[in-house]
């Protein structure tokens, strides 16, 4: 009978522990679909605190506060597109000769053929394709080589918010899946 009360009891942790991980899987997936949708996280944020905020207190602070002030990818991608003249122009205050030596520069590129060009244009089309594919990343880094990157600072802190706010996802559900997780007390 001790035998066969050790074995129920070791099932019942484990089936705990499988509901305890199903419950923070469903926590942070909700997140994330209110954060993709641009929406309030409402009722999710106590959860979220309760079930993250004692492992990933600076991902789930991140999330939250991201929260308040939504950035969708959409919105990313078409302010992009707007912004595309702005982003391939050289900078206001480039001086007329700066300016004729680096278009002048730009007629004749010499560069391996594996390695993409750098030119404005190339590297704008780059960035938006990788927006459009979901890689705000690599469009944020892509952008921040080009001519008019400075003028474009809004967008610049949507990116890296969208970008930061997306990691404490990622975090939040690797702590999920990987953790072992106990519970909220009530």
């Amino acid at each position: 009978i001790e035998n066969r009360l050790t074995r129920v009891e070791s099932t019942a942790q484990r089936v705990e522990g499988s509901a305890g991980r199903a419950d923070a899987l469903l926590v942070a997936f909700a997140a994330r679909r209110a954060v993709d949708r641009g929406v309030a996280l409402g009722y999710l944020e106590p959860l979220l605190l309760d079930r993250f905020g004692g492992t990933h207190a600076r991902a789930v602070a991140t999330i939250i506060t991201g929260s308040h002030s939504p950035v969708r990818l959409n919105d990313l991608t078409k302010q992009y597109r707007e912004l595309g003249p702005v982003l391939r122009s050289s900078a206001p205050e480039e001086g007329w000769v700066s300016q004729f030596q680096r278009e002048l520069g730009s007629l004749v590129q010499i560069r391996r053929a594996d390695r993409p060009s750098t030119q404005p244009d190339a590297r704008y089309l780059r960035a938006l394709s990788a927006l459009e594919n979901g890689e705000v990343e690599v469009a944020l880094a892509e952008t921040m080589r080009l001519p008019g990157a400075n003028n474009v600072q809004p967008w610049v802190r949507q990116a890296r918010q969208y970008v930061a706010v997306h990691r404490a996802l990622d975090e939040i559900e690797s702590g999920a899946l990987l953790a072992r997780t106990v519970p909220p007390s009530s």
